[in-house]
């Protein structure tokens, strides 16, 4: 097969996938591994040095048989060579896979053993099995030193970083993603915009209980630091939206507004506070002070 694939192909190609078993078995964050442990450079490219040794012996050895050939015999080997190359290789890799005695050589691994005419033959293991036994054996060491000598990273580490990391994506879609915001996460917005469309809200809805200027009415005063249900924007926020006090107070607008426009009109009414209204209501309910808020 080396001689259908050149050996500036073979050489990087079999260079980097050892390279690749290092990265995958070897976990280095966000540098290389060969950065971060520059004995695996080392390593790497001893294996390199090895492959280009063995690659320059073969064809050394090649040229010196070839040298020996007149030119006729030349021609033939090459022709024979590549033949035998393109035809055969795959089927004499399938028959030193299986590691079977040919048929007319079965009489010498035939065992002693003999049941009603059915002898058994004591072939050795194939040597994909073989094969595939010592690179598990491989792997387990590697695995071994990798996580129970070295303190590798174990599911739980790398559970506590997904969560870490879902987490911080959670809350990166939250800040997107207002209409998520419920009496627990709501905080007072102040962005011009949010209270510009808070104001919208409350001149659309609130102005005919609590005034344009917040003064109050029907509703009670939204100016002083007296509250009836609690100050601060969550208590605030919740009132708008489950309503106020059962049978005469205001309705829940949790049917008629989004979340998002709960809280920017529950900032805009906390914007009244300390402003003097044309006709201020009487104080209605408890002072609210603000260190109590949550």
């Amino acid at each position: 097969m080396r001689h259908l694939i050149p050996s500036w192909v073979r050489v990087p190609v079999i260079f980097f996938f050892i390279f690749g078993l290092t990265e995958y078995f070897i976990d280095s964050g966000d540098k290389p591994a060969f950065v971060e442990y520059p004995i695996v450079l080392g390593f790497l490219l001893l294996v390199l040095l090895i492959i280009i040794a063995i690659e320059a012996i073969i064809s050394a050895l090649e040229n010196v048989m070839l040298q020996k050939l007149d030119d006729e015999a030349k021609a033939r080997f090459l022709e024979d060579r590549n033949k035998t190359y393109q035809f055969m290789w795959l089927k004499n890799t399938y028959i030193k896979l299986l590691g079977q005695k040919p048929i007319e050589e079965e009489g010498e691994i035939i065992l002693d053993h003999n049941y009603d005419g059915i002898k058994e033959l004591d072939n050795n293991l194939p040597p994909w099995w073989l094969y595939a036994f010592y690179i598990s054996i491989i792997f387990s060491v590697v695995y071994l030193l990798r996580y129970h000598v070295f303190n590798g990273p174990t599911q739980i580490d790398e559970l506590e970083t997904e969560l870490a990391e879902a987490r911080t994506a959670i809350e990166a879609y939250k800040k997107t993603a207002k209409d998520l915001v419920d009496v627990n996460t709501v905080t007072l917005l102040t962005d011009a915009s949010d209270l510009s469309a808070g104001k919208t809200v409350f001149e659309t809805n609130c102005v005919a209980c609590h005034m344009a200027d917040g003064g109050g009415g029907i509703g009670p005063n939204l100016t002083d630091t007296y509250w009836i249900l609690g100050g601060g924007i969550k208590n605030v926020f919740k009132t708008i939206s489950e309503g106020g006090r059962s049978g005469k107070g205001m309705i829940a607008w949790k049917q008629q507004l989004k979340p998002i426009e709960m809280a920017q009109v529950a900032s805009y009414v906390l914007s009244f506070q300390g402003t003097t209204p044309a006709n201020p209501k009487a104080p209605e309910g408890d002072i609210w002070e603000a260190e109590t808020q949550e």
